[in-house]
């Protein structure tokens, strides 16, 4: 893969069919408030660039929207011209009004921070075609919209590896949250590691329907617990799924930020973002003049391990919870018609993937569904625009996925 210096041009087209975007207001007819227009005029006069951010849920989610408001706090300390500004928790597919009123606050770059405000930030680029927009996690870009992913497909199936070899039931949990591509992609991976670790077990999900929904996620939770499931994760922004995991001394996983502190006991690795390293990059990019409102369709950053914004580890730094290294280099798994520790395969996938060019790749064909439908054939890699338009899951998932193809 691409360095992060590098990655900006993507080769990915998609021909998937857009959502019909809420028709807006011109620019010009946009009216500013004395305090905005007081606002705009003082961020000019600083000679600051204005970054504003728009979040999906609570800054203190402890996972998702926390990680982004970390990277946001990094990006202002290390860039001295740098000035930002955010909005939590505003819904998906609500979001024009607040990019409006962004717009009017002078915001020189906004910042969308998930899949489902897609819709709404391309209109607003099209409406706004003097101000930098950027979206998190989708695939529609504009000349003055770009994307961009710190993806963890490949720290997916890490995790899936690691929870294969702790589960003595064969029965993983995976508590999602909305069937979109990215949650599939995600669910699949984890399905794939779990299987090359114990080839019999299964991947049971429950799905959400939310991001950040503490209760429902806690009955999620302990019904997968319940139903006989010994290793859990969640994709839900809190922590509850890691605490609830810790109440019944269940192996679990940190998700896009550390939740080791929450159950050092029980948590063994998980995925942790590092969105600075796209941020800091990005927005020196637009403060030098290399990104304008001119050249961004193709702007596309697509992080992985290699990158630098994307971590396996239970903790920032810490692979894996010392407490069960032992047990992962006890177990062992077949590679290439070899028996190898586990430990020892997490390792060195781990140092392969985070080479400038990985020899290994989660979905490196032959991979067929949970249908028995080949959906990456032998000596291919799936792209990233397979992997963003993702419909399939893998063998080993139970339970229903929405919008999943049969054939």
């Amino acid at each position: 893969m691409k360095s992060i210096q590098s990655m900006s041009i993507t080769r990915k087209t998609l021909t998937l069919t857009l959502a019909a975007s809420v028709g807006v207001a011109a620019l010009a007819a946009f009216q500013l408030s004395p305090a905005q227009a007081q606002s705009g005029a003082s961020s000019m006069m600083s000679g600051k660039l204005k970054a504003c951010f728009v979040y999906v849920g609570p800054r203190g989610d402890i996972g998702w929207t926390y990680a982004h408001d970390q990277a946001r706090q990094a990006a202002e300390k290390a860039l001295p011209w740098l000035e930002t500004k955010y909005v939590e928790s505003v819904p998906e597919g609500q979001a024009t009004a607040t990019l409006d009123r962004l717009v009017a606050d002078k915001c020189q770059v906004i910042f969308t921070t998930s899949f489902g405000y897609m819709d709404d930030t391309l209109s607003a680029a099209k409406k706004y075609p003097d101000v930098i927009f950027a979206h998190a996690a989708g695939y529609k870009r504009n000349a003055n919209m770009a994307t961009y992913m710190a993806d963890f497909y490949q720290v997916y199936y890490l995790n899936g590896l690691v929870a294969g070899a702790m589960s003595k039931s064969g029965k993983v949990g995976f508590v999602g949250t909305f069937p979109i591509p990215e949650l599939k992609r995600h669910l699949s991976a984890f399905a794939l590691g779990v299987r090359a670790a114990n080839p019999k077990a299964e991947v049971d999900v429950k799905w959400l329907n939310s991001w950040f929904d503490p209760a429902k996620t806690r009955e999620a939770s302990e019904a997968l617990l319940s139903a006989g499931a010994d290793v859990l994760t969640s994709a839900e922004d809190s922590a509850t799924g890691v605490q609830t995991a810790a109440a019944k001394k269940i192996p679990t996983f940190s998700h896009y930020n550390s939740m080791y502190k929450f159950s050092p006991d029980y948590v063994v690795s998980g995925h942790i973002a590092h969105w600075d390293k796209i941020y800091i990059d990005f927005l020196t990019r637009v403060h030098d003049g290399t990104y304008t409102t001119k050249n961004l369709a193709n702007v596309d950053y697509w992080s992985l391990l290699n990158t630098g914004a994307v971590e396996m580890g239970a903790d920032v730094g810490v692979a894996v919870n010392p407490k069960y290294a032992a047990q992962l280099k006890a177990a062992k798994m077949t590679v290439a018609g070899k028996q190898v520790s586990v430990y020892d395969r997490l390792m060195a996938l781990t140092a392969d993937m985070k080479k400038a060019k990985p020899t290994f790749d989660p979905f490196m064909g032959p991979i067929s569904d949970r249908n028995g439908v080949l959906r990456v054939p032998a000596g291919k890699v799936s792209s990233v625009g397979d992997l963003n338009s993702m419909g399939w899951v893998a063998p080993g998932v139970m339970g229903a996925v929405a919008d999943e193809p049969k054939k």
